[in-house]
């Protein structure tokens, strides 16, 4: 896989460092901007007949996946001549980075694709603005999707993103290894029971079957699952004291802790070098972010399949997170633009089934029942997920409180603490990142 492929995807989830980025140069964005030209909005997305519009649109999708965005903004274009949306692609770390300054400067785009997880964060700065009227205007509500990614776009009862999607994380796993060890290669393991039995045949037969990385990319979020399926969360529910040190929380990461010390795992893999060794046939399993399906379907000498994450703990989990679209706050609003903007976020919603090709989950459930979407190989594999996706909660300035809590994993992993340590003070220190940023953006 190439590099800058790897570098991007570490960032799809969790914006490592980006919350604080956000909060740099804001001063006066949010406020006190006139209103220039329209009165063709106010129909929340429904179309728009007034005058042509250039809209800037920007976004991370540096790899295949942004291959497909241009060409569903493009088909867009074609079909509406007062609206020409321009795209500008950045990387994932750049784009959050750069964005508040644009956004304060005048020279910010109208339209910003978003992780779920930095909405908050930017709502709360000012940098986008709310997002209601299109939902209701467009009937859109939570039966249109699954809960969890409906609810996510909302930040003090008010919603600023519409979901487009949700990528969560996978169960790869390596046919010809497993056949070589006496397992079936048709039926992956789904049980904590299936799971350990298959690594000690996989063990019998000299693999390292599950190699877990001490990286956020992927051993933090497998670590990130494992603790939402043994009943634990991140924070409580005010998002105010964190709580990945629970008892539950506790026990998930020592059974991870425990592969290596099994010798299920190396004890100190490299970054990505899990994902690289199932493709080589060094290990079986993977767990791994949906994005990495486009790559393994290149892959023509691997022999792979995907399934949702067995459940090792007392319920199904998997980390996920979701890109929502959003309308950027201007010193000099245009409502004729905001107009617009609104009937691009609508018409690609309406096409999320195209994007899904991008190896996205659509957010939408009528999309993702549909039998085009069913018929899509491996995305398609991954959509029940969606059900029970553990997705980060709305909260500002939490990018940084999350790398925290993967601090605290890799440190357990790695033996520099116990599991019970590392999460204790890595609960500690988070807590009062959570306590500074309720005194930074207001609780």
């Amino acid at each position: 896989m190439i590099q800058n492929e790897m570098s991007r995807r570490r960032l799809l989830g969790l914006g490592v460092g980006l919350g604080a980025a956000a909060s740099l140069t804001l001063a006066g964005c949010g406020g006190g901007s006139a209103t220039r030209s329209g009165t063709a909005g106010g129909n929340g997305g429904k179309d728009y007949t007034g005058p042509k519009v250039d809209l800037k649109l920007w976004n991370g999708f540096t790899g295949g996946d942004g291959d497909i965005f241009k060409k569903l903004v493009e088909q867009f274009n074609t079909e509406h001549q007062n609206i020409a949306v321009a795209v500008n692609t950045y990387r994932w770390e750049d784009y959050y980075a750069k964005l508040p300054g644009a956004v304060s400067s005048g020279s910010g785009p109208d339209i910003a694709v978003m992780h779920m997880d930095q909405l908050a964060t930017f709502a709360a700065r000012g940098v986008i603005t709310e997002l209601d009227d299109v939902s209701k205007a467009l009937g859109l509500s939570e039966g249109d999707f699954a809960p969890t990614v409906w609810k996510g776009g909302l930040y003090n009862q008010k919603r600023y993103g519409i979901p487009l999607d949700m990528h969560p994380l996978g169960f790869y796993y390596n046919k010809a290894v497993m056949q070589k060890a006496g397992l079936d290669p048709n039926k992956p393991p789904t049980t904590r029971e299936e799971y350990e039995a298959a690594l000690t045949e996989l063990k019998k037969s000299g693999v390292q079957g599950f190699w877990v990385s001490p990286f956020q990319f992927t051993g933090g979020m497998t670590f990130y699952s494992l603790l939402h399926q043994w009943g634990a969360t991140l924070f409580d529910a005010d998002v105010a004291k964190a709580t990945f040190n629970s008892d539950p929380a506790v026990e998930a990461c020592t059974w991870l802790v425990d592969m290596v010390k099994q010798g299920h795992s190396p004890g100190n893999v490299g970054q990505d070098a899990d994902y690289l060794a199932l493709k080589s046939g060094r290990n079986a399993f993977n767990w791994n972010g949906i994005w990495q399906i486009n790559d393994l379907g290149k892959s023509a000498d691997v022999q792979w399949g995907v399934a949702p994450l067995p459940q090792i703990g007392s319920q199904k989990a998997a980390w996920a997170n979701s890109h929502n679209f959003t309308i950027v706050k201007q010193r000099n609003a245009d409502n004729n633009k905001v107009a617009g903007a609104k009937v691009f976020i609508n018409w690609l919603s309406q096409h999320s089934l195209d994007w899904a090709k991008g190896g996205q989950v659509p957010a939408r459930k009528a999309v993702r029942e549909s039998a085009e979407f069913k018929a899509l190989p491996g995305v398609a594999a991954l959509a029940p997920e969606l059900e029970y996706a553990a997705f980060p909660p709305a909260a500002p300035g939490l990018g940084e409180v999350i790398t925290t809590f993967y601090t605290a994993f890799n440190e357990a992993l790695l033996g520099k603490k116990s599991p019970k340590q590392a999460l204790d003070d890595g609960a500690a220190k988070a807590t009062k990142q959570l306590q500074d940023n309720r005194k930074k953006y207001g609780s």
